[in-house]
C-alpha cells in the first residue's frame, strides 16, 4: 500500500512541476487562440498554454489510469 500511494504521489508531483514550468514558460507567449467547445467557447489564452496544459492532462490522466494495472501485474 505504501508504495500504491508513493507512486501516485509521483504522479502528482511530476505533472504538477510540469505545470509550474509551463506558466514560467509562457511569460511572453503572444499568440493567443479560444478553445471552441459545444456550448461556448474559451476567452482568449496563449497558444502554449493550451497545448502544454492538454499535454499534463494527458500524462495525468495517464499515469491515473494505468497506475492500477502495473500494479496488479507486480503482486
Amino acid at each position: 500500500m505504501y508504495k500504491s500511494i508513493k507512486n501516485y504521489l509521483f504522479i502528482f508531483l511530476f505533472n504538477f512541476t510540469l505545470f509550474i514550468v509551463l506558466f514560467l514558460g509562457i511569460q511572453n507567449s503572444q499568440k493567443k487562440g479560444k478553445v471552441n467547445y459545444i456550448l461556448g467557447e474559451t476567452v482568449k489564452l496563449p497558444i502554449a498554454f493550451i497545448l502544454g496544459n492538454s499535454f499534463i492532462i494527458g500524462s495525468l490522466t495517464g499515469g491515473l489510469l494505468v497506475r492500477p494495472l502495473i500494479s496488479k501485474d507486480n503482486d
